[in-house]
């Protein structure tokens, strides 16, 4: 098999993968609006409520998990995923969530290169930093860094992509 043909069979079963993905992502409900506000109002009933995970990660990690992506969506991702799937399967994987307005990635996998998520430790103070995450990336106004796996986004996007990775993490948390 020649490049060009390995290179298109890559790129066809990478379609046929995410569109067979497409139909296993659940359509549940969101837990709030498909936004920003959304999910801040999500973020603001959680506050003072003692929460658990069903598995995986305990709801303070999951807060400080999240607020990482959406810090390093302005400062900078700590390693990017390879520049062919930044520019193919991710994007691709990408559009397959806002078309399904739901996303569905392992929730138990750590952002490549990311400091712990032990910082901080309380729930209240993790859930602080998620909250102010998302506030200072609703006001950002500069350049946002390349995400490391869909590649460029627009604020728009971003936003979006924060909001559906806040809402697949959620999935597992439950008011104790």
């Amino acid at each position: 098999m020649n490049r060009r043909q390995l290179v298109k069979f890559a790129a066809v079963s990478a379609v046929a993968v995410v569109g067979t993905g497409y139909w296993a992502i659940p359509t549940g409900t969101a837990p709030g609006a498909l936004s920003l506000q959304g999910a801040q109002q999500v973020l603001a009933g959680l506050v003072a409520k003692q929460l658990v995970s069903l598995k995986g990660w305990s709801p303070a990690e999951v807060f400080n998990h999240c607020a990482q992506s959406i810090e390093y969506s302005i400062s900078g991702y700590p390693e990017l995923k390879s520049a062919w799937f930044r520019h193919s399967v991710g994007p691709l994987a990408f559009s397959v969530f806002v078309a399904r307005g739901a996303m569905r990635h392992p929730l138990d996998e750590v952002i490549p290169g990311a400091a712990l998520l032990s910082e901080p430790a309380s729930q209240v103070l993790a859930l602080q930093r998620l909250q102010q995450a998302f506030a200072d990336f609703a006001s950002h106004q500069g350049e946002l860094q390349p995400h490391f796996a869909y590649g460029s986004l627009s604020h728009a996007d971003y936003a979006q992509a924060h909001v559906l990775h806040l809402y697949n993490h959620l999935s597992l948390i439950r008011l104790a």
